[in-house]
């Protein structure tokens, strides 16, 4: 899949190389980890050691400074070495992407944060409540915040927390009762009040430990309440294209696997292997042209974003995940007619593949808001 045109920055050749250089220890616990909703600790790990982490930071505040389309492209590959390592890292590297792109905190925050990802800070935003349902509808926080002097006291409770263990700092949505202003407040995983309620248990993406954050009575420095909603640019957030871009490597993944089966099982009721079946071979072609598709779409998207800033890219950025999702959820499908039977064995990669992409479906934004969106685009309602 990788091995076209398509990489052509040197930023993209550099951390392909290291990827593949360690897929087998990667996938070395991914059974293990599905299997008991573990975390994938050793994936991470070497991920902060090895500077994946500032991979979305910028070069002048030490970072690497990727654009989204390098971020699409090295996701797309990582998600089909482990899905949930995938995703779970991508969150870290959207919010960091999206931070330091449109500068949304004070600038001696954003250099001293800079420093902690390099001594392995991990960030991600706490948004989805039970209250609430998805964050894209448009719920309020039901998270809340309360002046006293020079600080916030915070309680609530966020679900969805993905990667919630390894997390060092949260990016907690709530209402600042005083100001009546909804925003984002910055708390460290030490914070005294904080702690993880270890609810996660579901049937995709287990691995990645998305558990409740609670918020008991939390104090944080009023300075820490670090993003007001409604403020700056209103723009499309290219980061995002993190999520389909796992999926679309998952769907890879799937594919991958089903072709190397065509090529080796041969049932003594025909000669060769069932490759040579003129309906594996119909299903392994419909199966590639989904993911050239899907992939065509996803990267173009994600390259307009350094190519051309300014171009309003809403429809093709809420787009991109809905079709790699429907067709990534087709070509795992038929990855599991080809392989028959055998694909709902425990032991085997394809349920979990199965498992873990219908997880994407719930991952923002949902397909009947981004259609809305941009019938609404289309039509000129907004």
């Amino acid at each position: 899949m990788l091995e076209s045109g398509l990489i052509h920055t040197e930023i993209q050749r550099k951390w392909l190389k290291k990827l593949r250089e360690v897929k087998a220890d990667f996938q070395a616990h991914s059974e293990k980890n599905d299997l008991e909703s573990r975390f994938p600790y050793e994936n991470i790990d070497w991920l902060i050691k090895e500077g994946y982490t500032l991979l979305t930071v910028p070069t002048e505040y030490g970072g690497e400074g990727a654009t989204i389309e390098d971020m699409v492209i090295l996701q797309s590959y990582l998600g089909e070495i482990d899905g949930a390592t995938a995703l779970s890292i991508g969150w870290h590297l959207s919010v960091v992407g999206q931070l330091y792109a449109e500068e949304m905190w004070e600038q001696p925050l954003l250099e001293k944060f800079a420093e902690e990802i390099k001594e392995g800070a991990l960030i991600n935003r706490a948004v989805s409540e039970a209250e609430t349902g998805s964050p894209t509808r448009g719920g309020k926080p039901s998270t809340h915040a309360i002046k006293e002097q020079d600080s916030y006291i915070l309680n609530g409770v966020k679900t969805f927390t993905s990667m919630s263990p390894a997390l060092t700092h949260f990016l907690v949505s709530g209402y600042d009762e005083t100001s009546g202003q909804f925003g984002f407040f910055l708390v460290e995983k030490d914070t005294p009040g904080l702690s993880i309620a270890e609810t996660w248990n579901v049937m995709g993406m287990r691995a990645t430990e998305s558990h409740d954050l609670v918020l008991e009575d939390v104090s944080i420095p009023a300075e820490n309440f670090v993003e007001v909603a409604g403020k700056g640019p209103k723009r499309p957030n290219g980061w995002m294209l993190h999520i389909p871009s796992v999926y679309l490597g998952i769907a890879q993944a799937a594919a991958d696997y089903a072709k190397d089966f065509a090529q080796h099982h041969s049932p003594n009721s025909i000669e060769g292997t069932i490759a040579d079946l003129p309906t594996v071979q119909q299903s392994v072609g419909e199966m590639e042209s989904l993911l050239l598709s899907a992939r065509g779409f996803l990267w173009s998207t994600a390259r307009i974003y350094h190519e051309a800033p300014e171009a309003p890219v809403w429809n093709e950025t809420s787009a991109s995940k809905i079709l790699v999702m429907n067709q990534g959820l087709q070509v795992v499908d038929i990855a599991m007619r080809i392989v028959g039977a055998k694909s709902l064995e425990m032991e085997r990669p394809l349920q979990r593949y199965y498992r873990d992409m219908r997880a994407g479906l719930h991952n923002p934004p949902m397909q009947d808001a981004a259609y809305t969106n941009i019938a609404k685009s289309e039509l000129r309602l907004f």
